[in-house]
């Protein structure tokens, strides 16, 4: 198991990955909130996007999945929760990769663009925690 004791060598290397490791994820924090707040909304390219997906258009479950996407998310944002929060949004992505598989919609632009963005979660929670390295580490 690596160690966290603290190797001045080591600070540069550190600094670039926590400061890589925070833009990424304010990049799909950003990228979530943004989509939440719009289910909140709901704008109307939300409910026709809901609509043909076969999903039902009322503002009840559109403001819901908004509710739930953003509570993830802003447990994802804090540092403490980060890693629960990482799970129920790969959850909820889940959820829109399993949408879109069931209606056919193009693999690499549609059907994997959750797991894009779980990649980019993760990634970005990798680079900033390193409990996270230790635990998936490759020794």
């Amino acid at each position: 198991m690596a160690t966290l004791a603290f190797d001045p060598a080591l600070a540069p290397a550190r600094d670039r990955r926590l400061l890589a490791g925070r833009i990424l994820g304010g990049v799909g924090i950003a990228f979530l909130l943004l989509d939440g707040a719009m289910k909140l909304a709901p704008l109307q390219p939300v409910i026709d996007t809901m609509q043909a997906l076969g999903w039902p258009t009322g503002s009840g479950l559109l403001r819901t999945l908004g509710v739930i996407q953003i509570g993830a998310t802003l447990l994802y944002a804090w540092r403490r929760t980060s890693l629960i929060g990482a799970i129920l949004l790969t959850a909820y992505l889940g959820g829109a990769i399993a949408t879109h598989v069931r209606i056919g919609s193009p693999l690499a632009t549609h059907c994997f663009f959750g797991i894009y963005v779980a990649l980019l979660l993760w990634g970005a929670l990798w680079l900033r925690d390193p409990r996270l390295r230790a635990l998936v580490s490759n020794r």
